[in-house]
């Protein structure tokens, strides 16, 4: 197999298998057993939503939006569970393959990292991201420029670990206050923090897209990391710049504290899309209901399939009226 076919997830000579990147479940699973002796002090209930949409405009969508919630807790303790949005650049088919590229291997590489720390194998999964979407682009001419934008949360234990290259944001709503926590990798905001542009300006200018920093545009990347506590009542907004560009700071916070995350994700995509929905929108809506102990007992009921009623909820459902999670998917739990 040719560097281009690995780099796609397939037989080069097939056109449509451009459009999507392999996702690999021995790759996948590989390093986990590095964790088995662990077990989380604390999970966060948590109850989420997300929505992507093309808008008025586009002609597809080159944003995506995935995530991962693992199960065992020994996964729980070291990696957490990872909700992620992209926004693809490059144009028509090019934006779309990088955003999928980015957050399959982005999932694949983070859970699959034998590094100590989640800092450490979230760097290191994004940098591998980069190394992919960069290099097919190098080997093909018409996917020059292709990259993508990147807000992820991993919530591990009790706390929060958000990870950003680009203008796609991370939004915390908390005691009914909003604060955006990532901050843009774009050109206006550089100019403010700089003295040289105000910020109404930079909400106005005719460069407002033009990003500093993507994945997989240049040949290394240099993401942003941030830490917060969980709390119980914590909103948590993930979006791409096709939300942000129509809807203020204070509506985040007045549509994601008044709604469940289904109902406020929904009510983002239509208010963008009534303004003029000029870009792909995609928004993640994270509602932090509980942190629960992990009790040896709820460990070995929930991963072992004993009695569905002492296990730890998820997603705010007792066990036996869980959906069957990704982990449950691959592995038949």
């Amino acid at each position: 197999m040719s560097a281009y076919d690995a780099a796609v997830g397939g037989n080069g000579s097939n056109s449509e298998q451009e459009t999507t990147a392999k996702f690999d479940r021995a790759e996948l699973v590989r390093g986990w057993r590095e964790y088995e002796a662990r077990q989380p002090r604390v999970v966060p209930v948590l109850k989420y939503a997300a929505k992507t949409d093309m808008g008025q405009v586009r002609e597809n969508n080159e944003d995506k939006f995935d995530y991962y919630e693992p199960e065992h807790p020994a996964i729980l303790a070291a990696r957490g569970s990872l909700f992620a949005v992209a926004d693809g650049i490059g144009g028509a088919q090019a934006g779309q393959i990088a955003s999928e590229m980015m957050l399959k291997q982005l999932i694949a590489s983070y859970y699959d990292s034998p590094a100590p720390n989640p800092e450490n194998a979230l760097y290191d999964a994004i940098s591998q991201a980069n190394d992919r979407i960069y290099h097919l682009a190098q080997m093909i001419p018409e996917r020059n420029g292709m990259g993508t934008t990147l807000i992820g949360a991993i919530f591990i234990e009790d706390e929060v670990l958000i990870a950003q290259v680009g203008d796609s944001r991370a939004y915390l709503i908390r005691d009914g206050v909003v604060t955006q926590v990532s901050v843009d990798h774009s050109w206006v905001e550089e100019s403010v923090r700089a003295g040289l542009m105000t910020r109404e300006a930079a909400e106005t200018s005719p460069f407002r897209n033009v990003i500093t920093r993507s994945v997989g545009a240049a040949a290394s990347v240099e993401p942003d990391f941030y830490r917060e506590a969980v709390r119980p009542g914590d909103i948590w907004v993930l979006c791409s710049d096709g939300l942000t560009g129509y809807v203020s700071d204070d509506e985040i916070r007045t549509i994601a504290g008044s709604h469940p995350p289904a109902e406020a994700a929904r009510q983002f995509i239509e208010l963008a899309n009534a303004r003029g929905g000029r870009d792909n929108i995609t928004v993640f809506v994270l509602s932090v209901r509980d942190l629960f102990p992990y009790s040896n007992e709820a460990v070995a009921e929930g991963v072992a399939g004993a009695a569905p009623s002492a296990a730890i909820p998820v997603n705010g459902l007792p066990a036996q009226e869980r959906p069957r999670s990704l982990w449950g998917k691959l592995f038949g739990k």
